[in-house]
């Protein structure tokens, strides 16, 4: 879009234009008329941009925005993480005016510059981006977390991590220091916000920092696997984990107890959250660091990856005026993503919801969320009957873990109340037994359990690297599957680059629903094992996490050694 193109748009990026998106997004189906009066309503009381809040709402995802800004404007809309760009356009436009005015260069193709915008109704960028450039500007649209997290990952050069590891050990070695002071120069400094940068842009979810006899080793769980980073040098150990543990708010003197804390930074405009462990080890003190990026914290049903039966289920259950509704999986299968897109489906102005947290990971609008403390005597059990004296509608339980609080929660649900929660069992199936034998009466557990949600998270497939194969007859025999069901439709990740030679990027969810039908209340009441349960279930039209898994694989999306193996 050249500047004659976009003469009039100016008018356009004033605050009316907000409504104006509002509008858009109605007539694009994407939000209904209550939801963009919640958040005009949520927007009075906190000044934000409708098009954040929305985003905030769970309502949209910022790609929808951007996709329906683009269209506005008569312009194209990228995705900037799987886009190639050019370094010679890169060299056209000092990162400092990138940062400024949220866009970079994608493309030099003289006379014209294409560049990507946050914003492409911002006259003035544009303007200036042609001033220093001397070329015609060409704008297409893309996320503002996309064009952040580009620019950092392409504007970042200069020192190599090597070269900050040997600036390191030099101060380290120059003279004898506090573990404070060290943690406090500048190479340490660096050091540590680089493994955190590294963490962040492979995608990671946990930092583990692991000493060993002769070494400092670093490792990066990524898609749910643990992957080698890079081993550091021990004498770098002791101000390494000061610097972590001062950052976390940790006392740096103890060092024979473990420690909890938060440390919270900005990457580009990405809050980051890492929630920090220590645990004495005899080699020193271990330390993992949990990564909350909430910028990928995307909220919506359709977003998870339900199948349309499975989906249409779960809403019904999730309509529902009372009663339990519980999501089961290991740890880090996704269990809170989809009680948070439940709760923001559900979400209105006519309802009152409450959530009690360990800990509160996101924080939602209009929801009041409550984190438990338990050195401050708020558990589970106490938070929840404070709650029921606060008129709630809805109540969100982070974890049904002992007895106390699930007869609470079923005495809310049978009182009228909607609980949403979770346990740790591997599917739904186990989640009554599991109930039944923490004490509750079968028929109360039968009255009160609407819907079940058993999910675990696959890994996908490579983008750019995967490849049709043919999976092993003891592969095909466990799946269920002949060779001729299969062949032509799956694939794998052959290993590049993009993936770490993993073959694998990103993660993708399998699911099940056990609904509590008439007959499966019966087979609660005479205590029915859930070999019994998951059949029965079954036979009335419920598919298992095995075989959203298998129809995932056929489909090109991951491995059947994938399932198999997770299912």
């Amino acid at each position: 879009m050249t500047e004659t193109d976009a003469g009039p748009k100016p008018a356009e990026a004033s605050p009316p234009r907000s409504m104006k998106l509002g509008e858009r997004l109605i007539d694009s189906g994407l939000v209904t008329p209550d939801q963009l009066n919640l958040a005009l309503r949520e927007q009075k009381r906190t000044g934000e941009r409708i098009g954040e809040i929305l985003i905030n709402l769970g309502f949209v995802t910022q790609e929808q925005i951007s996709s329906v800004l683009a269209s506005q404007a008569g312009v194209a809309f990228v995705q900037l993480d799987s886009y190639l760009i050019e370094p010679s356009a890169l060299k056209t436009v000092p990162e400092a005016l990138a940062r400024r005015h949220k866009l970079i260069p994608i493309l030099l193709e003289p006379p014209k510059l294409t560049i990507a915008l946050a914003n492409v109704f911002d006259m003035v960028a544009i303007d200036e981006v042609q001033r220093v450039t001397g070329y015609v500007v060409d704008a297409v649209s893309a996320t503002e977390s996309g064009i952040a997290g580009a620019i950092d990952q392409y504007y970042a050069g200069g020192v190599s991590f090597e070269e900050i590891v040997q600036k390191s050990i030099r101060q380290v070695e120059a003279g004898r220091l506090s573990e404070a002071d060290m943690a406090a120069g500048a190479p340490i400094i660096r050091l540590v916000d680089q493994v955190f940068l590294s963490a962040v842009n492979d995608g990671a979810t946990d930092i583990h920092m692991e000493p060993e006899e002769r070494i400092f080793r670093l490792r990066y769980r990524i898609d749910g696997k643990l992957r080698m980073g890079p081993s550091l040098p021990k004498i770098l150990q002791p101000a390494v984990t000061a610097r972590v543990k001062i950052l976390s708010s940790m006392n740096i003197a103890e060092t024979r107890l473990p420690q909890d804390g938060k440390i919270n930074f900005y990457y580009g405009k990405k809050k980051i959250d890492l929630r920090v462990s220590t645990l004495p080890t005899v080699h020193g003190e271990n330390i993992v660091l949990r990564v909350l990026d909430k910028s990928k914290l995307v909220l919506g049903l359709e977003t998870l990856g339900f199948d349309e039966n499975t989906l249409a289920r779960l809403r019904k259950a999730i309509e529902s005026r009372n009663g339990i509704v519980t999501v089961c999986g290991p740890t880090g299968s996704g269990k809170t993503t989809t009680l948070y897109s439940a709760l923001a489906y559900i979400n209105n102005v006519d309802r009152s919801i409450v959530t009690l947290e360990d800990p509160v990971e996101y924080e939602l609008p209009v929801i009041r969320q409550v984190q438990i403390n338990v050195k401050a005597g708020l558990t589970f059990s106490t938070g929840l009957r404070s709650i029921l004296r606060h008129d709630p509608d809805v109540i969100l339980v982070g974890e049904m873990r002992d007895a106390e609080t699930v007869e609470l929660a079923i005495r809310a649900a049978l009182t009228g109340h909607l609980v949403f929660s979770t346990l740790h069992t591997n599917d739904a199936a186990g989640a009554i037994p599991r109930l039944i034998n923490m004490g509750q009466e079968p028929f109360l557990v039968a009255s009160s359990l609407r819907a079940i949600i058993g999910q675990a998270l696959l890994r996908l497939n490579c983008a750019a690297c995967r490849e049709e194969y043919e999976p092993s007859p003891d592969i095909l025999a466990r799946a269920g599957l002949s060779p001729d069901e299969v062949r032509g439709r799956v694939q794998r990740g052959n290993g590049c680059p993009q993936c770490g030679q993993t073959g694998y990027r990103g993660r993708v969810g399998v699911y099940e629903l056990m609904e509590v039908t008439p007959e499966i209340s019966r087979m609660v009441m005479r205590r029915a094992n859930a070999r019994e349960l998951l059949e029965a279930a079954m036979a009335e039209g419920m598919t298992t996490m095995r075989q959203d898994g298998i129809a995932k694989a056929l489909r090109g999306l991951t491995t059947l050694e994938e399932v198999v193996q997770l299912t």
